[in-house]
């Protein structure tokens, strides 16, 4: 999973509150497929003062300055940018249908939406028959689509839920297919250098970042307020997640959140 899609999961996992129930009551000290809960709670505390000092600020700071349509525009430029993490994952699962419509979307979008700022697609898929809605996959997702288990849940610094099998997904994601970060190995554009520098990369990447928590800001306070124990919450909610989007189910209709990316 990359970054992008971590932080966009956080933004689903809010709207699954209604499927899964927002009352928690205590757990056991660890739960069945959470055999790190000591560990993982310590990085969850960590990562809720980080946001509340860090990111949180950021993002309200960058709402208050960027106007709506542009939020809309730049997160519409993300989101195609993850497109090609999408597509390639698609393949690699041998799903040539959502393969083929996220290659036609990314070439809509990054044609006639100018590089994705404008989401041509989804008004296509609104106007007509032809399916060019986002898809959602990841490595994790390809791992899990030939038979490797999650393993055990696990929360990432910074990041967020995760497991075992989805952050070693999140590695190859950023490593070798995410436009933004896999400059680091430069697989693909290593002949490309301006793509390649970190004074264009850091910045896009810093900025899909506050993008993404700017979206998430309702959705954490819903999931602050409704849940008990927050902790059990995402783990609950993520797990399940997970678990059906390997299945390619949806758990949640992802269409309104589209609009916004």
């Amino acid at each position: 999973m990359t970054t992008y899609t971590h932080f966009r999961a956080a933004i689903l996992l809010a709207a699954s509150l209604f499927l899964v129930g927002c009352a928690s009551t205590k757990a056991p000290p660890t739960e069945p497929g959470d055999p790190l809960e000591s560990m993982n709670r310590a990085v969850f505390n960590f990562n809720e003062k980080f946001d509340k000092h860090v990111f949180e600020p950021a993002a309200r700071g960058y709402r208050w300055i960027v106007p709506d349509p542009i939020e809309m525009l730049a997160g519409n430029f993300f989101s195609n940018l993850n497109d090609v993490v999408v597509l390639t994952n698609s393949i690699l699962q041998l799903n040539y249908k959502s393969a083929a419509a996220t290659g036609a979307r990314i070439f809509v979008n990054t044609t006639f939406g100018v590089f994705g700022l404008l989401d041509i697609a989804s008004d296509i898929t609104a106007a007509s028959d032809v399916n060019l809605n986002k898809r959602n996959e990841d490595f994790g997702q390809t791992l899990g689509h030939y038979g490797v288990a999650h393993g055990a849940y696990l929360v990432l610094p910074f990041l967020g839920p995760s497991s075992l099998r989805d952050g070693f997904g999140l590695a190859v994601d950023s490593f070798f297919m995410d436009p933004v970060t896999q400059g680091v190995t430069g697989v693909f554009m290593r002949n490309v250098d301006y793509l390649n520098s970190p004074s264009l990369r850091f910045p896009v990447a810093a900025g899909r970042v506050i993008n993404l928590r700017a979206q998430m800001l309702d959705a954490k306070k819903t999931i602050d307020e409704a849940a008990l124990d927050p902790y059990e919450f995402m783990r609950d909610a993520y797990m399940q997640r997970r678990e059906s989007l390997v299945k390619n189910e949806d758990v949640v209709d992802e269409a309104h959140f589209n609009r916004f990316r």
